[in-house]
């Protein structure tokens, strides 16, 4: 596979770095069942430049999958870095005749994507204050970039009615999820309009740079329209904090200063309230699918540990139901 994409780079390497460029370490930095990403440098004689290919491996059922194309991707990462936010900007997307199949190329941002780290690191001990209000004020960029063409939206009740759907068929029988399901569908809160969504904007997805804090949002692939306070709710899902529960966004930050960031860049008025339902809605999907993850390991469809180490942190999310749920969702 790396013979592969070192050819199809080699070949593509005047057009990314103009006459007499070469690529070099070229390495791959993660993949799952149908998305590769690798780490490479163009070397040219006016400089080295470090870049990083997302790729699809294997072919995309648009019914089945969520994920956008990596087409519409890379649309995205142009529209919203138009409108000031954050992102790792857009070299090249793919045509057939590269030979890289479905992919695209994007400048390589420095900084630290580990959120443990970013939370528990004293490197980034500085700029933690400021994080949670960067992020409103991304998110409402974010939110105020036109969509492209043909993108899916999805309400409360569609995205309960899917992880529950889900949660029956795998037979499994946790008494805090029961609950959060059914109070989640009779409390959901007044319709809104739908606005472009990140989709999976949380710690862990953001570049953070030590000295100036959220440097590129990253995997853009979950992008959807729907109700802003989803991607707010989302960053504060107890499982991103990483130990933090004291700092519900991201682990860095307090909600307010995430309320205060997103209108202070022209975000609308999202209600405290709103972002604590679609955080509930977020840990209870997350519970779902440590469920469906530990469930591959035991049912011998995934060997690997990884599977059932995510698979515990169910009980993480069934604490951040039970808070909320105590306090008065």
């Amino acid at each position: 596979m790396s013979n592969e994409v070192r050819e199809a780079l080699e070949g593509l390497a005047g057009q990314l770095g103009g006459e007499g460029a070469r690529v070099s370490d070229l390495q791959r930095l993660s993949g799952g069942a149908s998305m590769e990403t690798w780490a490479f440098a163009v070397e040219s004689p006016t400089g080295r430049e470090e870049m990083v290919l997302r790729r699809r491996s294997a072919p995309m059922d648009p019914e089945a999958s969520r994920s956008v194309s990596l087409a519409t991707e890379a649309a995205l990462i142009r529209a919203a870095g138009a409108r000031g936010a954050p992102v790792a900007p857009l070299v090249h997307l793919a045509k057939p005749e590269d030979g890289l199949g479905e992919a695209h190329i994007t400048r390589r941002i420095a900084g630290e994507t580990l959120g443990r780290k970013i939370v528990g690191d004293s490197r980034f001990e500085a700029v933690q204050p400021k994080l949670a209000g960067q992020c409103g004020q991304i998110l409402a960029q974010i939110h105020a970039t036109p969509p492209p063409p043909g993108l899916k939206s999805v309400g409360a009740l569609e995205e309960l009615a899917r992880y529950e759907e889900v949660y029956r068929n795998s037979g499994a029988e946790r008494p805090i999820l029961e609950l959060a399901f059914q109070h989640l569908k009779k409390n959901p809160p007044p319709p809104i309009e739908p606005v472009l969504l990140h989709g999976d904007f949380r710690n862990g997805n953001l570049m953070i740079d030590p000295d100036k804090g959220v440097v590129a949002v990253l995997d853009w692939e979950l992008s959807h329209c729907g109700d802003p306070a989803e991607d707010l709710g989302w960053i504060c899902v107890n499982s991103w904090r990483f130990g933090r529960a004291d700092r519900p966004v991201g682990g860095f930050g307090q909600y307010q200063e995430l309320l205060d960031g997103y209108a202070q860049a022209g975000g609308r008025g999202i209600p405290l309230s709103r972002v604590l339902y679609w955080q509930a809605i977020g840990s209870l999907k997350w519970g779902v699918m440590c469920l469906m993850m530990y469930a591959s390991y035991a049912g011998g469809g995934d060997v690997s540990v990884e599977r059932p180490m995510i698979g515990r942190r169910v009980s993480e999310t069934e604490i951040d139901l039970v808070t909320l749920l105590e306090n008065g969702l």
